[in-house]
């Protein structure tokens, strides 16, 4: 079975050193994954407890932030955005008002407008998520089973029941689309608005 190789869709993955190889694999750890980074933070952040904010990242009054959490050299995290369960952002990424981001990972130059949920995702550079877009996590309508996906010709058992999306770099995300959980979207994907894109492989 052909597993998607991070690297495939995220150029510089490596740049964040030894994660595990697999996306759902990090997403469901995200809190110890993202603790493991904080240790190998270089200069330049301020820390509060597993919180760590480059001195040239703002944050506007009105954002939760619930560590661990990373937010890189030059990001901006709107008022009422709400950031847990383990969350990375790269430089110069921005997370927009009333935002939800959890248990996720957003390389740099990616963007989250507002009024969007990001849930157990590996988010590649220089990704645009327009207004309403979300990313879901979780087969409610299925009673949260484990997530299969079918790529490259096969379906893969995750054996997680909460995985959201590898997301490659330069994708742009449509307002109010839909990103149903355990989607694979190679760089460059453009999803229009509404869009639904639904990788799940049913019985």
């Amino acid at each position: 079975m052909k597993l998607p190789e991070i690297s495939t869709f995220i150029a510089r993955w490596s740049l964040l050193g030894s994660l595990p190889p697999v996306a759902w694999l990090i997403t469901h750890d995200c809190e110890n994954q993202i603790l493991a980074l904080l240790d190998r933070l270089g200069a330049g952040y301020r820390r509060n407890g597993n919180c760590a904010i480059h001195e040239s990242a703002f944050v506007e009054d009105g954002a939760v932030l619930k560590g661990p959490i990373i937010i890189g050299e030059g990001s901006f995290v709107a008022a009422g955005a709400y950031l847990r369960g383990g969350v990375y952002l790269g430089d110069n990424c921005i997370v927009g008002p009333s935002c939800e981001v959890k248990s996720s990972i957003l390389l740099a130059g990616s963007k989250l407008a507002h009024f969007n949920f990001v849930g157990d995702s590996l988010i590649g550079e220089r990704v645009n998520i327009e207004a309403g877009a979300i990313i879901a996590n979780y087969r409610n309508e299925l009673d949260g089973v484990d997530i299969k996906i079918r790529y490259a010709d096969s379906v893969i058992e995750t054996r997680v029941n909460k995985f959201g999306a590898l997301v490659g770099d330069d994708c742009k995300i449509g307002a109010n689309a839909v990103i149903a959980p355990g989607a694979i979207l190679h760089p460059h994907t453009h999803v229009p608005r509404l869009g639904l894109i639904d990788h799940f492989a049913y019985d």
